[in-house]
């Protein structure tokens, strides 16, 4: 039976916690008895670099380690940097898993996604399925690095008797998004392009592929807490799926979405562009087992989404997800969260 794991009075350093998931991660730990939050901005220390990344974690000496950072894309950037989204994600994983293992870390958390499973993986796609066919050709490069991190947890696990357990959560959409046309993912890109449909008076939004493809969709803050969860209650080699075991077309999915923004026009889907993986939902059996599932609908989520988007939208206005306990707080060097 495995022990929970206690965060009170642990230093716990939160890696990209100025991106969707790290924002939602730092959320999510206020609501725990923690005695220290590390964070660091990338300009502060790249973690693509080993000797920086092992000295700014050896000065830190943090307990706990959830690693949320990384180069991410939507499919075009996927698809047209596939190098960099190889290389900057496995330095990530290489230098950080390293740095912890010299610096005594006691809970080492690799974030991954649900892109390592094969393109054409049966449905919903169990944790088994990995390594057992051809990857989706758009987003191989990121896809290899991830699979790569999580076996290097396992590795590290077995040889050196590391905690580290790897989670696969499936899409994620929330405040802190990236909301860029040209590298976001397919949530955040429709809202921003029916938004501004909206606001021009245009009477059609077009969307990349056949709007077939079906996605299953999980709200950041959802993953912060199943990541809280399964640091304190999983001890395991094996990866872990996190989604909601529910999916939805993108053509529905623009739908939901215009339905929240209020825009009544038509959508062109230009079949020139890629569609990707025709399906991705996870299988969430084993994460629902140990007693999580997740709490916050799709409309509910997309619609906080959107109103955070638009706050972020106003000039002068804070775009603060969440308030922030500043007594728990031990900043990078510029003194930046």
């Amino acid at each position: 039976m495995t022990v929970p794991f206690d965060l009170k009075g642990k230093r716990v350093w939160v890696a990209g916690h100025r991106g969707l998931v790290g924002s939602a991660l730092v959320r999510r730990l206020q609501l725990e008895p923690i005695g220290e939050l590390i964070a660091a901005s990338s300009a502060e220390v790249d973690l693509r670099r080993q000797v920086p990344t092992e000295e700014f974690v050896s000065s830190c000496c943090p307990d706990v380690i959830l690693m949320a950072a990384a180069t991410v894309g939507g499919i075009e950037a996927n698809r047209s940097r596939q190098a960099e989204f190889l290389y900057d994600n496995l330095a990530i994983a290489l230098n950080c898993i390293e740095a912890a293992r010299k610096a005594g870390t006691k809970k080492f958390i690799m974030l991954g996604s649900s892109c390592i499973y094969p393109r054409l993986a049966r449905q919903p796609i169990r944790e088994e399925s990995l390594l057992t066919g051809p990857l989706e050709p758009t987003n191989e490069g990121y896809a290899i690095a991830k699979i790569a991190s999580l076996e290097l947890t396992k590795m590290y696990r077995r040889q050196y008797g590391m905690d580290a357990i790897s989670l696969m959560p499936t899409n994620l959409y929330g405040p802190n998004d990236n909301f860029d046309p040209r590298t976001s993912h397919v949530l955040p890109a429709l809202l921003r392009r029916i938004h501004e449909a909206k606001v021009r008076g245009s009477a059609s939004v077009e969307i990349w592929g056949s709007g077939k493809p079906r996605r299953e969709f999980l709200y950041a803050d959802d993953l912060a807490d199943a990541t809280i969860f399964a640091l304190q209650n999983y001890e395991s080699e094996h990866h872990l799926n996190i989604g909601t075991g529910d999916d939805i077309s993108i053509g529905e999915l623009g739908e939901l979405i215009a339905q929240i923004v209020g825009w009544e026009g038509r959508f062109r889907f230009n079949t020139a562009r890629p569609d990707g993986t025709p399906r991705k939902l996870l299988d969430v059996y084993k994460l629902n087992a140990l007693g999580w599932k997740p709490q916050v609908a799709l409309r509910e989520g997309i619609q906080a989404t959107y109103d955070w988007f638009l706050r972020s939208q106003s000039p002068g206005v804070e775009c603060s997800a969440g308030s922030v306990h500043r007594r728990h707080l031990v900043l990078g060097r510029s003194g930046e969260l």
